[in-house]
């Protein structure tokens, strides 16, 4: 019996052991199935990988032209220094060993490999965009000593700007952001994309397509030999309505003043941008190869602001070059006609309040043209009192005003021509008619951007076409130029003719005019007209009381808007001249880009640029007297600059 029992236990325990083998063995042929089957693919990968490697190809972005060829943007040759992790034993040791060499922050660098911990490990994680030579050598050299076998040297296309000019128009590149990468599934971590301006606007054309380069390695990741190449497609080059030199020529006008501000010109007939600039700007080759934390932090905590662009992101008061737009709503309305009169004694009264004029003798007798030319307050006081806030609103729109431009570029504001609506939504209050004595001359609420003024004053000179500005002339994706059609008008209204022509006669009389404000401008020949505009910061009673208690510039504003022809145009634009106090300090500035636009266009010589020197003190009729107050203030009397 015992013995029975005993070949029934062993018998259960051979039995156990052979399911157990058999479960064993059918684990292993599962798993070798799985390895060599399944994912045969990732591990023929990974063995191949051994010997071989497939480095990727950076496509430079396309190269940037002006309207005439001229280069303004383009890319250089430079080099990366990145880590492999799928290549590193002891990613700790290279990260401080890569510090050591190179003199980096080390704690930067550990931020920068977690940043990118989450992508694939054969995906190279770049710790330097645009390293030194010197970087480079003492890298390669502890490669060759097997120091540094899991980091690599590539050279890469980077952005280059030849000069700093319109660093706004074109904005800069950087590394592509998360949220960047999220909404664009085409882009992958790593990549350099367009961060502002036309660089962000157009990024889809100027970006090219990376290609690859398969090679083989020895054991240490040194190439051997290339067994395939596919070649980079470099992105598309664009050709911009800009122009270099009247770009140049606008810049220089600012710098030899000394001023800060903004100022676009525009052709009037399509709205192609023929210059642009904000003041003060920065250098977009900073951001190039990567912007680092000193020069990042400095940019953003100026005072002064210079990644703002001030020419579509600034709102401004602008003074008496708003007169035209009520001019523009008396006629267009029937109020008055080209030939009505108003007699100025230096101020007018209206509900009970005195109004002052800028001249305090007054100008006498004037109609619409002398009012223009020699910016007679109280006669736009008295056309704006009996138009009233509706029409004014109506038509200032109509030109562009208070209206965004519509212009390729981003990040542009809205800016303001106020309104009863606008009053009762903002503050729950009606519109009294004494604002609108304010408004009239382009103070209160009026808050307007440069781009807008510019197409403002594009409108009045075509005739009434609302004209949308535009930067992008021509594209060519390897088999020539194509021209890019201009965008459509934002709007069409239909001006009377005496309209446009009595508005043309009094902007050509400021500046041609004995009396004219804009004489600063008037070049022989061309027939320059413009108007001048002087809009206040604060109130002198504000400005005493700010004395010693604040270093912010308080001077008045400087404005200057032109169109050039008088009766055909070709050019138009505006020009803000921050705390220049003198629109006719503007007008300098517009000049010498007029000047050069046309010396081009003729085949003549272009205009040497200003010397720098101080402004010049402002012409006859130019300087508002010193005793005005602000309008914006709540029972204050309103004047307007010239």
């Amino acid at each position: 019996m015992e013995q029975y029992e005993d070949r029934r236990r062993a018998g259960i325990r051979m039995a156990v052991l052979q399911y157990l083998v058999a479960a064993v063995f059918t684990v292993l042929a599962t798993s070798f199935w799985a390895l060599q089957v399944v994912q045969h693919a990732k591990f023929n990968e990974l063995a191949e990988n051994n010997h071989q490697r497939t480095l990727a190809l950076r496509a430079p972005r396309g190269i940037v032209f002006d309207r005439d060829g001229e280069v303004l943007v383009q890319s250089r040759r430079s080099y990366s220094i990145s880590i492999v992790r799928e290549h590193t034993l002891d990613l700790d040791r290279t990260i401080g060993l890569l510090t050591a060499t190179l003199g980096l922050d080390e704690s930067g660098v550990r931020a920068i490999v977690n940043r990118h911990r989450s992508e694939p490990v054969y995906q190279p994680i770049t710790i330097i965009q645009d390293a030194t030579l010197a970087q480079v050598a003492a890298v390669t050299a502890r490669r060759l000593d097997f120091e540094l076998p899991d980091v690599v040297v590539e050279q890469v296309p980077t952005r280059q700007y030849p000069s700093t000019l319109a660093a706004h128009l074109f904005g800069y590149v950087g590394e592509v952001s998360d949220t960047q990468v999220s909404k664009d599934r085409s882009l992958r971590s790593g990549d350099i994309v367009g961060q502002a301006g036309i660089e962000a606007v157009y990024n889809g054309l100027l970006m090219g397509e990376d290609g690859a380069k398969r090679v083989v390695v020895n054991s240490v990741g040194r190439e051997i030999r290339t067994i395939a190449e596919d070649p980079p497609t470099e992105g598309k080059r664009l050709r911009l309505t800009a122009d270099y030199h009247v770009q140049k020529a606008l810049e220089d006008g600012f710098r030899a003043l000394g001023y800060n501000g903004a100022a676009v010109l525009l052709d009037p007939a399509n709205g192609e941008v023929f210059a642009f600039t904000s003041v003060p700007s920065y250098d977009p080759n900073t951001f190039a190869a990567g912007i680092d934390r000193a020069t990042w932090t400095a940019l953003n905590t100026d005072d002064l602001r210079p990644l703002n662009d001030r020419a579509i992101q600034g709102r401004y008061s602008v003074g008496s070059t708003f007169k035209m737009a009520v001019a523009t709503a008396a006629l267009e309305e029937g109020v008055i006609t080209p030939d009505y009169k108003v007699y100025c004694p230096g101020h007018a009264t209206f509900f009970g309040r005195p109004f002052k004029c800028w001249k305090p003798g007054g100008h006498g007798t004037v109609d619409l043209r002398q009012a223009i030319a020699q910016s007679c307050n109280v006669y736009f006081y008295t056309i704006g009192n009996m138009t009233g806030i509706e029409k004014i609103h109506k038509w200032a729109t109509a030109l562009g005003l208070g209206e965004k431009s519509g212009i390729d570029l981003p990040g542009e504001v809205q800016g303001l021509v106020p309104s009863p609506e606008w009053k009762r939504a903002r503050n729950g209050e009606k519109w009294y008619a004494g604002e609108t004595i304010s408004v009239s001359i382009g103070q209160g609420a009026v808050s307007l951007t440069p781009v807008s003024m510019a197409v403002y004053i594009s409108t009045i000179a075509n005739g009434g076409t609302r004209v949308t500005p535009h930067l992008l002339k021509a594209v060519d994706d390897g088999t020539g130029w194509k021209a890019v059609a201009a965008p459509e008008p934002q709007s069409r209204v239909t001006l009377k003719p005496e309209t446009v022509q009595a508005i043309r006669d009094g902007l050509f009389l400021v500046v041609n005019g004995a009396r004219g404000t804009g004489r600063n401008a008037r070049l022989d020949g061309f027939d320059v007209s413009g108007k001048t505009g002087t809009a206040q910061m604060i109130s002198n009673d504000g400005v005493r009381m700010a004395k010693g208690k604040t270093a912010r510039d308080l001077r008045d504003n400087g404005w200057f808007v032109f169109f050039a022809p008088r009766d055909h145009p070709q050019i138009a634009g505006a020009i803000l001249a921050e705390h220049a106090e003198h629109g006719s300090n503007a007008a300098i500035i517009a000049r010498h880009a007029i000047e050069t636009f046309f010396a081009k266009r003729e085949g003549r010589p272009l205009p040497a640029p200003p010397a720098p020197t101080s402004p010049p003190p402002p012409v006859e009729g130019d300087d508002p007297p010193p005793d005005r107050e602000s309008p914006r203030l709540a029972g204050a009397v309103a004047t307007g600059g010239q």
